[in-house]
């Protein structure tokens, strides 16, 4: 057993000992950009981080105003003040937590509940939502690669498409022809040696509260662009970051929007919460390549992302503890 460990040991303190020298070089190399940095965030224009703030409030309520439109699709109406407490809420435990996405759905699923949405138009928004958002910075993402004199990726484009149109019809199709979902659980019930009838009174019961989302143009047309303006107005707050930090700095917006895009994208591939190290890496190198300093990148990033993460995640969490406290007050 011994001899077992020992080399597992040897190996663990090898490993240690080259990240700490990795770190050391890249810290040695990176030391005259941090102190610009630190620098520029000392005096930073103040006019343009309070502007970058309202813009940031703006995005995130734009996406609880998406959700809404959503909703009152389906004639289920709640004041927009508890959208927005549930849109930064739910964002908080998203970025914040492990497995936060799961925690996310769960609070607006049971929010939704509480506003009037049936379980049916509750889940059906809650997935719509997701793939307007998703769309959303896939479209902005094209337009600033077009911009840029590059060539989007248009099968993934066509594929969220196609996944929202498919979902929509989906569901107003079982909803009008509920005895498909019922010929299928009988199917399912044979297989597993059950009656063929199990379960049929929740399909039914679903594809009538189903009925009720129905996504009209003029809800659906608002609920897309209240997702596209969500993402524009978070890339305009680092826009506004990157010019409380500098004066004047060489990007177009085109190259700033494709790098805050890219930078988002890349969090997906991450478990970190609020995709942190990834997003920021993705952000600076992006503005780098603009054309922005090394220092200014790092300072613009910083002061954006204590808006976008700290901020908005701390406001998420105050209404966390008003929404909770809202239900035990309801239960009670």
């Amino acid at each position: 057993m011994t001899a077992v460990a020992a080399p597992a040991s040897v190996g663990r303190r090898i490993g240690a000992a080259v990240l700490v020298v990795v770190l050391a070089v890249e810290l040695v190399v990176a030391w005259p950009s941090l102190t610009a940095a630190l620098g520029a965030l000392e005096s930073p224009h103040l006019g343009w981080v309070a502007l970058a703030l309202l813009v940031e409030l703006a995005a995130m309520a734009s996406y609880a105003r998406m959700q809404r439109r959503l909703l009152r699709s389906a004639g289920v109406n709640a004041p927009l003040h508890r959208h927005v407490a549930l849109a930064y809420a739910a964002h908080s435990l998203s970025v914040t937590l492990p497995g936060g996405p799961a925690f996310s759905t769960r609070l607006n699923y049971q929010q939704m509940r509480r506003f009037g949405a049936s379980p049916a138009v509750a889940s059906w928004c809650i997935a719509l939502s997701g793939l307007l958002s998703a769309g959303a910075l896939a479209v902005l993402t094209a337009a600033s690669v077009l911009a840029a004199d590059g060539t989007p990726e248009w099968g993934s484009l066509a594929f969220l498409a196609a996944t929202a149109v498919l979902l929509t019809l989906g569901a107003r199709k079982a909803a009008r022809e509920p005895e498909i979902a019922a010929r299928l659980l009988a199917r399912a019930n044979r297989l597993l040696r059950r009656p063929p009838d199990r379960g049929l009174d929740r399909i039914v019961g679903f594809a009538g509260q189903l009925r009720a989302a129905r996504l009209t143009p003029g809800h659906g047309a608002a609920a897309a662009t209240f997702a596209v303006l969500n993402w524009l107005l978070d890339a305009a707050a680092l826009w506004l970051c990157v010019h409380a930090v500098s004066e004047g700095a060489p990007i177009s917006v085109a190259h700033l929007v494709l790098t805050f895009c890219a930078g988002y994208a890349a969090a997906t591939i991450t478990i970190v919460p609020g995709g942190l190290g990834v997003i920021d890496s993705a952000l600076v190198l992006g503005l780098a390549a603009g054309g922005v300093a090394t220092s200014t990148a790092i300072a613009a990033v910083v002061l954006y992302r204590l808006i976008s993460f700290g901020f908005i995640i701390g406001a998420g969490w105050i209404a966390w503890f008003i929404i909770r406290g809202r239900s035990a007050t309801t239960a009670t």
